[in-house]
């Protein structure tokens, strides 16, 4: 049977960052210490003097889910000061370093964004741009384009307020059989076919009206992006937010396993699907073929290693090159639609919420072998974790290495004084 979770990247968040520390206990599971034995944990990379709170989170956390393959880099006020790789299996062939590069799933939306307002900060696009205006929006035949179309903006796009709502519509985003069929395409579908079936579906709210997670609105920031640069999504990406940080390893990933890159962990699950790269009806590894990764490219395409995504978050840090101190602040601005439950609110790319001391940002990520979290803390501690898995017969949660990873930086006294980045280049 297919993983339910296959048909969607859940990787909304949940506004769970910088709440406390609930839920930071629940990292022992059903691993069983015979197993724990049995296998080898091994690890790599640099863990400074007096941080061994992170390794003990990070082992706890793997061991009770199963899980073979983790990475986790830690920045303090600009400085990486931990970079390590875990593998927990039984097979010494695989050493997962600092610098391996894992799926990053949702955490492609804080580049996609951070590619925006380039443009915006550029003057090449506006935010308040209406999406029929930029992109050519064709619905299949006998479907009409829904009228409210028009009051998709960019800025609504950034913030989820597109008016899509994939908790009640289908995600067009993992509907490839659903569309081959609709349109009558070949398998695999690619991104116009999807922008041409999702143009004759009704929006479930007015835009700008209702805060609903689709990745959808961030495919059609892509295109955006595309459009506006002349570039490919990719090249731009690389050439303008990643380059000037120094960021050389992200590359948009592949979906099946024969095209995996050198340095890509395995993607582990316990489900299977359909595949949707031919009409065979064949079943595959959820991870490895049930979706097609190739159209997810601006909402959950990349690949990166932990110390990558520190590195890239450090961009919202101070204003520079890539992004000034306005672009900053309207990534994390309140959307029109004010707060969520919990007192979050999701702004350009990125979860936000004001804690005593300051302001905390975050995202998650999610796919069928996939878990990742970044976070920025109000008090200049920035931290990536990595898996290359999500479920397991446990059951037990994965969202619970959030408050795990503020418990174990709560634990630190003593920060390392040095800077780790220039050894993972």
């Amino acid at each position: 049977m297919a993983d339910g979770l296959t048909r969607r990247d859940f990787g909304r968040t949940v506004g769970l960052s910088g709440l406390g520390l609930a839920g930071a206990g629940l990292l022992t599971g059903q691993a069983g210490t015979a197993h724990a034995a049995a296998v080898p944990w091994r690890t790599t990379g640099t863990l400074g003097a007096g941080l061994s709170s992170f390794d003990n989170t990070m082992k706890a956390f793997m061991q009770a889910r199963n899980i073979s393959c983790g990475s986790l880099a830690v920045a303090r006020k600009g400085k990486l000061v931990l970079a390590r790789g875990y593998t927990w299996m039984t097979s010494t062939i695989l050493r997962t370093q600092p610098t391996s590069l894992f799926r990053i799933a949702s955490l492609s939306k804080p580049i996609t964004a951070a590619a925006v307002l380039k443009l915006v900060q550029d003057g090449k696009l506006r935010l308040t741009d209406r999406l029929p205006d930029l992109l050519t929006l064709t619905p299949p035949s006998g479907k009409t384009l829904d009228p409210r179309l028009a009051n998709v903006t960019v800025l609504r796009l950034l913030q989820h307020l597109g008016g899509w709502d994939s908790s009640v519509t289908t995600d067009p985003m993992f509907s490839d059989l659903t569309i081959s069929r609709a349109l009558g395409a070949a398998l695999p579908v690619g991104q116009a076919d999807i922008i041409r079936y999702a143009s004759g579906l009704t929006l479930n709210h007015n835009p700008g009206s209702t805060y609903t997670y689709a990745n959808y609105d961030y495919m059609l920031l892509g295109r955006i992006i595309e459009k506006v640069s002349g570039m490919p999504y990719a090249t731009y990406v690389q050439q303008k937010i990643l380059g000037p940080r120094g960021i050389t390893r992200m590359r948009l990933g592949r979906t099946l396993k024969a095209n995996a890159v050198t340095g890509e962990v395995p993607y582990v699950s316990q489900y299977s699907g359909k595949t949707v790269f031919d009409a065979s009806g064949a079943s595959v590894p959820a991870p490895y073929g049930s979706f097609s990764l190739e159209n997810m490219d601006a909402h959950g395409g990349w690949l990166g290693s932990a110390v990558d995504l520190v590195r890239f978050a450090g961009i919202f840090d101070a204003a520079s090159s890539v992004l000034t101190s306005t672009s900053i602040s309207r990534a994390f601005a309140q959307p029109e639609t004010g707060v969520n439950d919990g007192g979050w609110w999701y702004g350009c790319g990125w979860s936000v919420r004001n804690v005593s001391g300051g302001r905390n940002t975050w995202h998650t990520g999610s796919l069928p072998g996939t878990s990742t979290i970044l976070v920025r803390r109000y008090d200049g501690l920035t931290w990536a974790a990595l898996f290359n898995q999500r479920d397991d017969a446990s059951g037990l949660s994965y969202s619970d290495i959030d408050p795990a990873l503020h418990k174990a930086a709560n634990a630190v006294t003593t920060w390392p004084t040095g800077d780790l980045y220039g050894t993972y280049l």
